[in-house]
């Protein structure tokens, strides 16, 4: 078994495909956000991006206003929308944010796993699984 597949138990069922090759550059919280030039993180220390007047907190709410304020707002579900940009924010189960993916216009998700790769995935729930936890919270916003 490959190593991606070990650690997502559920990603060769939903469907992937490496998308980019792997970087330190940015993290899931950036390239969900359409950000590849930042590593996104509320570390209580500045030292890495976080967006301004957003409590740098380990927490679902500091996740999703992070979110907030580019323009998306809490929607029900991860469904494919027309005219609509979705995200889902995953939180491990106590409740601590852990990953994000962005929904693309197919209706399939990328995520960039750590330093590592960029994968497009078939479903949401490819990437669930004890690394990331589940997905906590869904926004959408305006597709730009």
């Amino acid at each position: 078994m490959n190593p991606l597949e070990a650690a997502f138990p559920n990603l060769a069922q939903a469907g992937y495909a490496i998308t980019s090759p792997a970087t330190p550059d940015y993290n899931c919280i950036a390239w969900a956000a359409r950000d590849a030039s930042a590593w996104w993180e509320p570390d209580p220390y500045g030292q890495y991006f976080w967006p301004a007047k957003v409590q740098r907190a380990y927490t679902l709410g500091s996740y999703e206003q992070a979110y907030v304020t580019l323009g998306y707002g809490r929607c029900p579900d991860g469904s494919l929308e027309a005219g609509f940009e979705k995200v889902a924010i995953f939180a491990d189960t106590k409740g601590i944010p852990t990953h994000a993916a962005r929904q693309l216009p197919s209706g399939k998700w990328t995520s960039k796993l750590g330093p590592n790769v960029d994968i497009e995935h078939g479903e949401v729930q490819g990437v669930e699984g004890p690394d990331y936890g589940s997905v906590a919270i869904f926004m959408r916003r305006p597709a730009p």
